[in-house]
């Protein structure tokens, strides 16, 4: 990660329409951006299904996976960050780049879920380390009506935290450790006639 000065830092979007981009974010505590190494895996795990995609990137921080889910041809990205400098320059970088298919909310993550849902087919979760979000989260998802029938969901934490039991109908799908960093896909798959019913 390349700083410039103290107050801000850069991501490189690796692939797709903004190939190459290079956009700063704010020095913020916790705002730790998914290593290239990480997304570049995560992103050729999705390559089959993120054209045309609904995405929601949770805890988006710097920004390091909506916009490059946005750059590699997503239909729509929704970016939920609750620091309000993270998303100003979350907002000035799409800006920037021009990216019509994308919207910023300043929010805190569970209290958003809170709200009535539009479903979603790719849910990118990267939370600050050591808070305990993950299974609240995923929990809400699950309840919610965010995830789309199939859906596919990417979990970001630090290597030592316990498994946990995943919300039914979801099974790992890939999964891999890059340092301190454990990375895993999650399938989502309910069929039509069992989601009429639940709803």
């Amino acid at each position: 990660m390349n700083r410039r000065g103290s107050h801000a830092n850069q991501l490189r979007i690796i692939a797709g329409q903004w190939r190459g981009r290079r956009l700063e974010f704010p020095d913020l505590p916790g705002l730790r951006p998914t290593p290239d190494r990480v997304r570049e895996t995560l992103f050729n795990w999705l390559a089959p299904v993120l054209p045309g995609a609904r995405c929601l990137d949770l805890f988006a921080g710097s920004g390091a996976l909506g916009i490059e889910a946005l750059s590699r041809d997503a239909a729509e990205v929704v970016l939920v960050e609750r620091q309000p400098q993270a998303v100003r320059a979350l907002r000035e970088n799409l800006a920037r780049l021009n990216a019509a298919n994308a919207r910023v909310e300043m929010a805190d993550a569970l209290a958003w879920l809170r709200q009535p849902a539009t479903p979603f087919e790719i849910v990118l979760l990267d939370p600050p380390f050591g808070q305990g979000l993950l299974k609240p989260v995923c929990a809400a998802l699950e309840t919610g009506g965010w995830l789309a029938n199939t859906a596919w969901i990417y979990l970001e934490a630090e290597t030592e935290l316990e498994r946990w039991p995943l919300p039914a109908h979801w099974t790992i799908h890939r999964e891999k450790i890059a340092g301190a960093v454990a990375y895993r896909l999650a399938r989502r798959e309910v069929s039509a006639l069992a989601s009429q019913r639940s709803s």
